[in-house]
């Protein structure tokens, strides 16, 4: 009878050298569910720490798998005044800013260790600058950046977006560009039904960014209620959204149309329970909200 080959068994060192370079590629991940009191979800973004070694390709790469409408990468900070650095990711490109990323992703670095320069308050440099970020019990609120586009949306733009809505022009009280990174175009209804019932056109809505915005009657669940449609991100809609909570939150509180704090609803036709509180003081419009950790651990990249 032939002998039996013994299988070859890995070298101790052989070993240590393999599981080195697996944890050398691994990097500590939090998903955080934001904008969610419960007992609903808001909208998860995927964080992953230390990612100071990963390229643009891999950071672009990474998102595009988890499919979610953002995902963070939390770096060394480059300028000095700030905790910490973000970079945020859709799954087809990075944004300069996103908000329910920001709050998420203080979330994760302060529950990993991080420690703020300042009490109570958080600076995170991004793509747009410097982004204010303070704790008030378990909610954490970002300043709203200013606005890079505002103003009148071109008749032709707006006559695109109107249409890819499926509602007719005498329904849109106002429009409005209300870009604070991403691109938002925002449009005005008379109310929270006529936002709920919205059936888009994604096709014809193309690379546009619209979010809709309509009011409660007294006595509703929130003040208004708030659609977010970003087809050209690969995020045909998003739950809950607080970059354009906040451009929305300048021009309705800049025209006067809101005369104070208000909260918004939002994620409701996606079966999401999304609350958003926007809070007006001096020159500063802060947009804060809940946030959880739902899952923690590693990821290999």
């Amino acid at each position: 009878m032939a002998a039996r080959a013994c299988p070859r068994l890995m070298r101790p060192d052989t070993f240590e050298k393999k599981e080195r370079a697996i944890m050398e590629n691994e990097y500590p991940f939090s998903q955080i569910d934001v904008f969610a009191p419960g007992p609903k979800p808001g909208n998860p973004v995927a964080v992953v720490h230390d990612a100071d070694a990963l390229s643009t390709e891999q950071m672009q790469t990474f998102a595009n798998w988890t499919n979610l409408s953002e995902t963070t990468f939390l770096l060394k900070p480059s300028h000095p005044d700030a905790d910490y650095r973000l970079r945020i990711f859709t799954p087809r490109a990075e944004l300069p800013f996103a908000g329910h990323p920001t709050l998420g992703s203080a979330h994760a670095w302060l529950e990993n260790g991080g420690q703020p320069v300042r009490e109570g308050q958080l600076v995170q440099e991004c793509g747009v600058g410097l982004v204010k970020i303070r704790r008030a019990g378990a909610e954490l609120s970002f300043e709203a950046p200013p606005l890079r586009r505002s103003g009148p949306v071109e008749p032709e733009v707006l006559e695109q977006a109107v249409s890819s809505l499926g509602v007719g022009p005498e329904q849109v009280l106002e429009s409005s560009w209300v870009d604070n990174g991403p691109g938002w175009l925002g449009v005005r209804l008379a109310s929270a039904q006529e936002v709920l019932d919205l059936k888009p056109d994604f096709s014809a809505m193309g690379d546009l960014l619209v979010g809709v915005i309509g009011a409660f009657p007294a006595g509703g669940p929130a003040d208004f209620e708030v659609r977010a449609f970003a087809p050209g991100l690969d995020v045909p809609e998003d739950p809950v959204t607080g970059s354009l909570n906040a451009g929305l939150a300048q021009w309705l509180l800049g025209d006067g149309v809101v005369g104070g704090n208000y909260t918004v609803r939002q994620g409701t036709v996606l079966g999401r329970g999304g609350l958003v509180s926007i809070t007006g003081e001096a020159d500063s419009i802060w947009v804060g909200g809940a946030s959880r950790t739902v899952i923690s651990g590693r990821v290999s990249l």
